[in-house]
């Protein structure tokens, strides 16, 4: 088994009188770490997906819900974003059963966040769990070994099934998108046009790494800039892709509305464009390591309670930093690059503007002092 770095946090919210809601994309591991979380305890486990279950709960009172758990101290309720009302119905168990712990799992932010928000202010601890990260396998396998297969997670990525059913990833992975990324996204309330938003993620998983354009990408959808956006954020709150805005401080020569977008795990990307070539064959290497150390940090950050903000710089002279970390005034400034002798020069108008607090060039032999 391996260990998850939000282990130790889920654990430490048990019985302390809120709500735990657990968020992520399906297959990241939610249901394995919660069973983990509650394997010494007496519990009931709801699966939000089963009909039945919704039907239950949409009406449920609380005192027949009280009945339903009985003797039992804790209540799962998986993938919650199905059921109505899910919000209300946790905060009055919390409300009046303060003494059962309720846990929560949600595969979009979109649906679950969304019906909790207001209900549960004061009343609710959130941890978002992504797919595998590179931290985590060091520790369950060993530094060597994790780094010595860094080329194969670019191109397969690190969802829990791939990384433990080696030779079978391609299947896995196509499972996934085809099980869960159109298919549950797509039964969504809003998204109506499958082929389009198909071609949408196909347009973003070729321009990671790249600034996207939503005026750009309707035009080339012929649909409306309103929709993109709205797609976008659909994909975004299934944590299927996250977005770099550009950083600025008003500078009249700066980009001040561009955004990046990347997706939380690179075999997932490979997958949209059906590449699983090894890297030695791919002419989207710079890209593709890109993905993976913007995606790794930002993971690190969510697992450590680093509460920073994220960016990219560019001017409009296509002067660039690939990626910024801003907390308060301080700013850390980093180059991304595969190729460690790559020459890499932090541009004087950012560099004399900002006065970042460091400036850091991340590639494939350093790459570690920045993940761990």
């Amino acid at each position: 088994m391996i260990n998850r770095t939000a282990q130790s946090e889920i654990d430490s919210y048990l019985f302390k009188g809120k709500a735990i809601l657990v968020f992520g994309a399906r297959q990241v591991g939610k249901t394995s770490l919660i069973k983990n979380t509650i394997k010494d305890q007496s519990y009931l486990w709801l699966n939000g997906d089963e009909p039945d279950t919704q039907l239950l709960l949409e009406n449920i009172t609380t005192d027949r819900l009280k009945a339903l758990i009985g003797d039992n101290k804790i209540l799962v309720i998986d993938e919650a974003q199905m059921i109505h009302n899910i919000g209300l119905l946790i905060k009055r168990m919390v409300d009046n059963y303060p003494e059962i712990q309720v846990i929560a799992s949600g595969s979009s932010a979109f649906e679950l966040a969304d019906k909790t928000k207001e209900s549960m202010v004061g009343r609710k601890q959130e941890l978002q769990l992504f797919p595998l990260s590179y931290s985590e396998m060091v520790k369950h396998s060993n530094f060597i070994e994790e780094t010595r297969l860094v080329p194969h997670r670019l191109v397969f990525g690190y969802y829990p099934e791939v990384v433990t059913n080696t030779g079978k990833e391609e299947k896995i992975l196509n499972d996934l998108v085809e099980g869960f990324l159109y298919k549950d996204i797509l039964n969504l309330e809003g998204v109506k046009k499958s082929a389009t938003l198909q071609r949408l993620v196909q347009m973003l998983a070729y321009r990671i790494g790249s600034e996207i354009s939503y005026n750009s990408l309707a035009n080339d959808l012929g649909i409306n800039r309103l929709t993109v956006e709205k797609y976008i954020d659909i994909l975004e709150k299934n944590f299927i892709v996250f977005s770099l805005n550009a950083f600025s401080r008003n500078q009249d020569n700066e980009l001040k509305k561009g955004r990046k977008v990347y997706f939380w795990d690179n075999g997932l990307r490979n997958r949209i464009i059906k590449n699983f070539n090894p890297i030695e064959l791919r002419d989207d290497i710079g890209a593709l390591w890109e993905n993976f150390i913007v995606s790794e940090r930002k993971k690190k950050l969510s697992y450590e309670n680093q509460f920073k903000d994220t960016y990219f710089w560019r001017n409009t002279q296509q002067a660039e930093i690939d990626y910024l970390e801003v907390k308060n005034t301080e700013i850390e400034a980093f180059e991304i690059k595969y190729n460690p002798n790559q020459k890499v020069l932090f541009t004087k108008s950012f560099t004399e503007k900002y006065h970042p607090k460091t400036t850091q060039v991340i590639h494939k032999e350093n790459f570690w002092d920045y993940l761990i």
